[in-house]
């Protein structure tokens, strides 16, 4: 008796969280959909000649000289949650298949295909978006990243060369 009081307390605590990460995944469906907008802009302006280094700017309005170190912090911070997403949004994904698992095999059990659909639905949609998500952060963290190098590369070396022309 105690085993069916633990397991019913298990299964209704897990009910519990479908809703949660369902707002989550779909919060992140959105950070992506605005970060690859954001993208999409930042990548069309690299083409013309009025852009300006995200990093060259973070680090014109420093008061204080800024070491390669900071930079790479900032690099670090600016890209964190699209890491983030990136590396969640596929675990929420599961958790929101695994949830409605549940019921829709219950529901198979006892005939109710109707409900078996419902289920599923919500599992795999929840899933879907996820993965979408997920696939978006992960293309734009490893392109910016490599953008965000290249810049604090040749901040590098254009401080390297100014100091130099000083000596």
């Amino acid at each position: 008796m105690q085993v069916l009081q633990l397991e019913s307390l298990i299964y209704h605590a897990s009910k519990l969280f479908l809703w949660p990460v369902m707002l989550l995944i779909l919060l992140m469906l959105i950070f992506a959909l605005c970060a690859l907008g954001s993208f999409i802009t930042e990548a069309w302006l690299r083409n013309t000649t009025r852009y300006q280094s995200m990093l060259a700017r973070y680090a014109d309005r420093q008061t204080t000289p800024i070491s390669s170190d900071d930079l790479e912090l900032w690099i670090i911070k600016r890209l964190e949650w699209l890491r983030i997403v990136s590396r969640t949004a596929p675990m929420l994904g599961l958790i929101a298949t695994m949830i409605p698992m549940g019921p829709a095999l219950l529901a198979l059990s006892s005939g109710q295909s109707e409900q078996v659909g419902q289920n599923m639905v919500v599992a795999f949609s929840s899933v879907i978006l996820s993965l979408i998500s997920a696939s978006i952060c992960f293309y734009i963290l490893v392109v910016r990243r490599r953008w965000l190098l290249e810049e604090l590369r040749h901040y590098e070396l254009t401080r390297l060369t100014k100091l130099q022309g000083d000596s």
